[in-house]
């Protein structure tokens, strides 16, 4: 099976995806034509085990460190800026699903290699029945859903009584419809289509209330008091996003750093553009943005395993801080690639030369609503300013 030669350390997972590297850009182009990541980079991703990442020591998963995770997804997402967002979600993903109830993990677990993928837009209404619900709509942005086995769909609970509850359902990928709607300019091998949900009864044993998952409460007994578990799931979604912009942003430079060498600058005297002054300013100042965005993605790593490990509660502030400093590094590392765009010629327009697909997929990542770095500014500066954040979602 595709993941039964998996790696059985944090340090082997690393280099099994970076020696997955050439494969994974090999197809980049193709996953963008064909509006999904390849069967073969499927393949090839699950057997290296970063499907393992977040999933149970007990069912045969890794609970692999945050530094590894945003090593392992950089790298991914250094090869194809779409495999790595892909990746990033169904990892994601497999953490939530450690926190339904444990019924609901036995279901799912059936293997380490699980793909699992999910949303956090309530596109859809959960009607209760007396043994669950029953679920019907349309859920948009449900990445990688055409290679997942199950989906965490989110729903708000449909009971007509004060505000709906929102709740992520597990369900088997065979109980939903997929409409083949992703047709975007960013990540646009990701396959984040549209999943649709007709009367598809859900048992009560695959549900999680997200309004307690947030205030840190979750029905898994036997997650419950793994300080694993008790990170802090958006948190969480801060360092996996900032891994796929840190892994963008070095694709971008290493590509600069290969073409400068290779063309002159058109209508000038420089043969080769490593030889122009301007160049110089534009590798140095891209490369120092990244460089503030790899330190920026480290101390909010470094907060969360140690708050996790002293079993200190987070502050409304620090939780602000990290939403703030991940949309900031998204910033940064689009800067960067921006930059390097600017400077590689019409040439570079190419759709076979990655650094135009790399300043797309760099603005897509950056339009994601829990990314984007100015409502993550704003959010961070009300709590700054003593006022309420404004959002549950922290």
């Amino acid at each position: 099976m595709p993941g039964s030669s998996a790696p059985r350390s944090d340090t082997d997972l690393v280099a099994r995806v970076r020696e997955l590297q050439p494969l994974i850009r090999s197809h980049a182009l193709r996953a963008e034509q064909q509006r999904r990541v390849t069967g073969e980079v499927v393949e090839a991703l699950t057997g290296a085990g970063i499907h393992r990442m977040n999933v149970p020591r007990h069912y045969g998963g890794h609970q692999t460190s945050l530094r590894t995770q945003v090593d392992v997804l950089s790298e991914v997402s250094a090869a194809c800026g779409s495999a790595g967002f892909m990746a990033l979600i169904q990892a994601g993903c497999a953490f939530i699903a450690a926190l339904f109830p444990d019924d609901a993990q036995d279901e799912i677990f059936t293997r380490p290699e699980v793909r699992i993928g999910g949303t956090l837009v309530p596109g859809s209404k959960a009607a209760p029945v007396h043994d669950g619900y029953v679920v019907n709509g349309n859920s948009p942005f449900a990445t990688g859903c055409q290679d997942a086995d199950w989906h965490l769909l989110t729903a708000l609970d449909d009971t007509g009584d004060g505000p709906p509850e929102m709740l992520w359902l597990a369900i088997p990928m065979t109980d939903l419809k997929v409409l083949d709607d992703w047709n975007v300019s960013g990540l646009a091998g990701s396959g984040s289509n549209t999943v649709v949900a007709q009367d598809v009864h859900v048992p009560a044993h695959r549900v999680l209330p997200v309004g307690p998952l947030l205030g840190g409460t979750f029905p898994s007994r036997r997650n419950g008091t793994d300080p694993f578990y008790r990170m802090p799931v958006l948190l969480l979604f801060c360092v996996w996003t900032a891994a796929n912009a840190l892994g963008l942003a070095r694709a971008a430079l290493t590509e600069f750093s290969g073409r400068i060498h290779q063309r002159g600058i058109t209508y000038t005297f420089y043969e080769r553009q490593h030889e122009a002054p301007v160049t110089h300013l534009q590798f140095a100042e891209a490369a120092l943005k990244i460089s503030s965005a790899e330190l920026l993605t480290a101390d909010f790593v470094r907060l969360i395993e140690s708050r996790v490990a002293a079993g200190e509660p987070f502050t409304t502030q620090e939780r602000a801080r990290t939403r703030a400093q991940c949309g900031y590094v998204t910033r940064l590392c689009k800067e960067a690639a921006d930059l390097i765009g600017s400077a590689s010629g019409a040439s570079s327009l190419q759709r076979e030369v990655p650094v135009q697909r790399i300043v797309r997929d760099l603005n897509a990542l950056s339009l994601h609503s829990f990314v984007n770095p100015t409502a993550n500014l704003e959010l961070y500066g009300r709590v700054l300013s003593g006022l309420d954040a404004g959002t549950p979602f922290l």
